[in-house]
């Protein structure tokens, strides 16, 4: 006997619908809109990448200035593969400024001898150091002809001679280690939950035409009543590559940035971490160990308030009027409001 079983899927469900070298288009599912877009938020701005930090400019008689080619040549991708585990960050580094632990050296040298103009691409870099492995720090270049970039544009008689330093960071210190160029991010393609209101002058539905998302699901009856508890189920992500790491990859290290996140999070809320226990930093007290309310803190002896030194107004160090090394203050007199 063949027996059918409905068993509805747990947990989160991906759906791959496109895949190219450089990018990925896939449906989230089972998952809420918070972890959707956090998930979002960590591959643009937290997964680790490499990207020139530091420029030696030995020799520059170009028409640009050294600032701006240094400025160029840190928006050229990198290749970034295992950087994630095979490069440390120059701050958790034990070197003095940087080793071929955490940093690639990169030499650009281009002098142009004729008449006609000279271009310098990308692909003029040249790793002049040694590396944790074969593919990290190598420009990337896509382009048909192999070119890569262009940095700048060389006369007769100008020369170009440079050492560059890449170094392993994230996009929340600077926009030239984000892994995408871009991440499409949709859910809800038909306004079932009406959490967009379209302007419009005549007809919305001709002035604002569904996306091809829409094909993925089904519009509400206009007749059906409205579900003020509904949630976003479906999200429709597109992931779009500059080539320093491959789409894959952004996901996998995005998913682990985020459960590191979550785990140092739930470790400092259970007393387990190295946090600073709610903001308390170097009190001895066990009552203070763990998740505590305002109600439940009994603040240490000689501080009058209920969640900090400052509750009642009365308790700031720089009472009203008081006499401060800046001067009478005309705060501390009502509550703080904190």
């Amino acid at each position: 006997m063949d027996y059918e079983m409905d068993i509805e899927p747990t947990g989160p469900q991906v759906t791959v619908r496109e895949a190219e070298p450089y990018r990925v288009d896939f449906k989230l599912s089972s998952v809420d809109l918070a972890f959707a877009n956090s998930l979002r938020r960590t591959m643009l701005a937290e997964v680790p990448t490499m990207a020139i930090d530091l420029v030696e400019v030995e020799k520059n008689t170009s028409v640009l200035p050294d600032e701006f080619l240094a400025h160029r040549l840190g928006l050229i991708p990198l290749n970034s593969k295992h950087c994630d585990q095979d490069i440390e960050y120059t701050r958790d580094c034990e070197c003095e400024d940087h080793c071929s632990r955490c940093s690639v050296t990169l030499s650009l040298h281009a002098r142009c001898t004729g008449d006609d103009i000279m271009h310098v691409y990308a692909r003029d870099l040249v790793v002049s150091s040694e590396r944790a492995n074969e593919w990290v720090g190598n420009p990337v270049i896509t382009d048909p002809q192999g070119h890569g970039p262009l940095i700048c544009k060389l006369r007769r008689g100008q020369e170009l001679k440079m050492n560059c330093i890449a170094k392993k960071g994230i996009a929340k210190e600077h926009a030239k280690w984000a892994p995408t160029a871009a991440i499409g991010f949709e859910y809800d393609p038909h306004n079932n939950l009406r959490h967009v209101d379209y302007w419009y002058e005549e007809d919305p539905v001709k002035e604002w035409p569904v996306s091809q998302n829409a094909a993925w699901e089904h519009a509400a009856p206009p007749d059906q009543p409205f579900d003020y508890d509904a949630q976003p189920n479906n999200f429709y992500l597109d992931v779009e590559s500059i080539g320093n790491l491959d789409p894959d990859t952004i996901i996998q290290q995005g998913i682990t940035v985020l459960q590191r996140k979550l785990a140092s999070v739930i470790s400092s809320l259970s007393g387990s971490g190295d946090g600073d226990r709610n903001g308390m930093i170097g009190v001895e007290d066990e009552d203070m160990m763990g998740v505590r309310s305002p109600d439940a803190y009994e603040p240490p002896e000689g501080i009058d308030g209920g969640f900090t030194a400052y509750a009642n107004g009365s308790t700031s160090a720089w009472g009203a009027s008081a006499a401060t090394p800046y001067g009478a203050t005309p705060y501390g007199g009502g509550g703080y409001g904190f």
